[in-house]
């Protein structure tokens, strides 16, 4: 068995894929805005964790270097970041900051604005990487020399005086403050879901709208197949309107209906042409046949007659069923079966206790009502006449679909004769005898008239008999 899971209409494939596509879009864009949005989150940390060291600095600078040790151990810092004074910056264990992030550092510690006096000696940027910390050094001015960095008096802007010999010696002291870096998690935020659940609701129900819209077209010409296959001579025609493509399909399955329905018509008039013109031989063989003087041949000769006249009419019924103009009313299923059976008892009165019905006392139904009767007819008479029984059993409705099953005690039909059973003129009974013959359109009649109702018929062996299943919509 192929298992599929895939929805069986084709609106319910389509939203599927597309929904399934703007999922993706949704998570491919809100995948880079997220990556941006780490970006900007670690640049952010990163300038507000320079300023705070350049505020940190700041105020251990201005202190005396008696005080500096106090004043570094009082300041408040976040959860996390510590501040120390070291003779040297620390270096062990950690790496040289990336160039990016240490621009970074740089541009928010100059930023935030250092007295020319309190510029730093020097500044190293370090990084650990498990976890992900940030190190700055600062070298405190010891008041000893001038600092490194001055304003030049032309421009205003920072510059670099050449230092002394002096100037080269190193810082005496280290402010070193350090914080670690949580990496970003946006998609956490309630906001990030709710994005993406909010996009995909809209986003389902533009999909929803849209294709049901463009398959309605579609819809309409199902309903209009289905519609002309019941019935073709009264099918309307599908209206032609809507996009060219649309148009150009109701335009070639209008043009298509027109085509079938005068070979319907012209096949309809050549068997009734025909058995006009046979029927009259027919009488005419009739009357002479009465003249004969030999009763036996006479006898035989008018069984042949009232069997071809018979095959005529058969023959004229089967092909005049596709096109009946019959209009559709609402009937009682289950009086119909029980008019049927007490009509075959009538005919058959030494079978009468063969025929049984089991079911509701009533069921409607839209049909057709001679139709109808004349296929359900035809049925229950075979499996009388094959079959030595007709049971009848009428089910109740499972979604929207009435079942009837009429079983009886005959040999059944081979497998392979199934589906052929039902062609034209195919009979298992290969004689011509009126007792057993006939036709071979009985099955193909009913057939005919109850998918012209929008149901079907289906054959199947029991344990002893056959079992035939008629379906018909309520």
């Amino acid at each position: 068995m192929k298992l599929c899971l895939l929805p069986q209409s084709l609106a319910r494939r389509a939203i599927l894929f597309l929904l399934v596509g703007f999922a993706f879009i949704q998570l491919l864009g809100l995948l880079v805005h997220t990556v941006n949005q780490i970006k900007l989150e670690r640049l952010v940390d990163e300038q507000e964790f320079a300023t705070r060291a350049a505020i940190i600095y700041r105020h251990i600078a201005l202190a005396r270097p008696a005080d500096r040790a106090i004043v570094a151990a009082r300041e408040p810092v976040p959860r996390g970041d510590t501040v120390s004074l070291t003779l040297d910056p620390p270096l062990a264990g950690t790496v040289r900051m990336p160039l990016q992030m240490a621009e970074a550092i740089r541009a928010g510690i100059f930023t935030y604005g250092i007295p020319p006096d309190l510029r730093p000696r020097g500044i190293v940027l370090r990084v650990t990487t498990h976890p992900l910390r940030l190190i700055v050094s600062f070298g405190l001015p010891d008041g000893l020399f001038p600092p490194l960095f001055s304003h030049s008096p032309d421009d205003g802007l920072p510059g670099v005086t050449l230092p002394s010999p002096e100037q080269l010696l190193p810082p005496l002291m280290w402010l070193t403050v350090t914080t670690e870096l949580h990496p970003p998690a946006p998609w956490r935020s309630p906001g990030f879901a709710t994005a993406f659940v909010v996009m995909m609701l809209l986003g389902g129900i533009v999909i929803t709208l849209a294709v049901r819209q463009l398959l309605v077209p579609v819809k309409t010409l199902a309903v209009a197949a289905e519609r002309f296959g019941r019935d073709v001579v009264n099918a309307k025609p599908l209206p032609e309107e809507g996009p060219s493509e649309i148009v150009t399909a109701a335009r070639a399955f209008n043009t298509m209906a027109a085509r079938i329905r005068r070979f319907v018509e012209d096949r309809t008039f050549l068997l009734t042409a025909i058995g006009h013109d046979l029927r009259t031989p027919i009488t005419r063989l009739k009357l002479r046949a009465e003249y004969m003087e030999d009763e036996e041949q006479r006898a035989k000769m008018l069984a042949d007659l009232d069997e071809m006249e018979a095959m005529v009419a058969a023959t004229l019924a089967f092909g005049k069923d596709i096109t009946t103009t019959e209009p559709l009313a609402r009937i009682d299923l289950a009086s119909l079966l029980r008019t049927i059976l007490d009509e075959t008892a009538d005919v058959d009165p030494d079978h009468a206790a063969a025929l049984d019905y089991q079911g509701p006392q009533h069921m409607p139904v839209n049909a057709r009502p001679l139709a109808l009767k004349r296929a359900l007819s035809n049925l229950i008479t075979n499996a009388l006449k094959y079959g030595d029984a007709a049971r009848v059993t009428l089910h109740a409705p499972v979604k929207g679909v009435v079942r009837i099953d009429i079983e009886d005690d005959g040999p059944g039909i081979p497998p392979e004769e199934m589906e052929r059973v039902f062609e034209p003129f195919r009979r298992l009974e290969t004689s011509r005898n009126r007792e057993t013959g006939g036709s071979g359109l009985g099955l193909s009649i009913a057939r005919n008239i109850v998918r012209a109702h929008g149901g079907d018929i289906v054959l199947a062996n029991e344990v002893k008999g056959l079992r035939v299943t008629v379906t018909l919509p309520v």
